[in-house]
């Protein structure tokens, strides 16, 4: 079957990549396991060997049609949907009890138009989650796990990394697929353990903070702060109890210590409503 670029289908063929990916979601016997846009049925065939569930999301129905003719319908439970309308937390109500219990596993090769905002999915379902393995384009995966003042440090690493830790696995060449795209490919694992209560920051709150914080990269952090509506008074008052340079930018900062300049914000009552 031909692939759709409108859809950024781009099907793995790499059988060794298979399998790592798979081995990197664990333990994953009489576990439910979702993946995100099973294509062919490459990752979906290693995973029906191995888990006690698989719910495959795919968008394009002829590929849909094409995986439940392949796989049992018992085990591999093919739903034919955008996996921006999918509902983790109800599959993982349905399919986990009948199984050993506990959260969702997620696998998926993710289609580069639509990463960000999957990413995004995954972090407003993560009560239902417990890990992770997914490919993106690499300079996505080199910002997602981007410490502090590194280049690649930024809003989509503070975002990610405050569910919980990420981690690079290993880089696919475009020869790993068919059609091959033009950049190469990043596995990574992603383990969902919000910080927020362990912070001390709410969730909602603090990342509209932190989207504020990195608003424009080249200004300094209490300049993006100013134009968001905290006087620059009252940021750079705080600075200190988050032992943060006046002149820093945003890109220098670790998330702990922007939890601990919104804490000091809060309790100055210095952010906007």
């Amino acid at each position: 079957m031909k692939a759709k670029a409108r859809l950024g289908q781009n099907f793995l063929v790499d059988r060794q990549a298979t399998g790592r990916i798979v081995a990197a979601l664990g333990d994953i016997e009489g576990r439910a396991v979702v993946e995100i846009g099973p294509g062919r049925g490459a990752i979906t065939g290693a995973l029906s060997a191995r888990a006690g569930r698989v719910l495959a999301i795919e968008l394009d129905r002829e590929l849909a049609e094409g995986l439940r003719g392949q796989f049992p319908p018992d085990h591999v439970t093919v739903v034919e949907q955008d996996v921006l309308a999918f509902d983790f937390q109800a599959a993982c109500a349905q399919f986990s009890p009948s199984l050993t219990g506990g959260r969702l596993r997620v696998v998926g090769n993710l289609p580069y138009y639509i990463t960000s905002p999957i990413l995004l999915k995954l972090a407003a379902s993560h009560a239902a989650l417990d890990l992770a393995v997914l490919m993106v384009q690499r300079e996505v995966a080199d910002r997602i796990v981007a410490p502090a003042g590194s280049r690649d440090y930024g809003l989509l690493s503070v975002t990610m990394q405050m569910y919980g830790p990420v981690e690079k696995l290993f880089t696919l060449p475009p020869s790993a697929f068919s059609p091959p795209p033009e950049v190469h490919s990043t596995v990574f694992r992603w383990r969902f353990a919000p910080r927020f209560d362990e912070l001390g920051v709410p969730e909602r709150d603090f990342l509209r903070f932190v989207r504020a914080a990195f608003a424009q990269k080249r200004k300094t952090l209490v300049n993006n702060l100013r134009a968001a509506g905290i006087a620059p008074g009252a940021a750079a008052a705080a600075l200190p109890a988050a032992a943060i340079s006046p002149q820093a930018r945003a890109e220098a900062v670790p998330l702990e210590a922007l939890a601990a300049l919104w804490r000091s914000l809060r309790a100055a009552d210095a952010l906007p409503s």
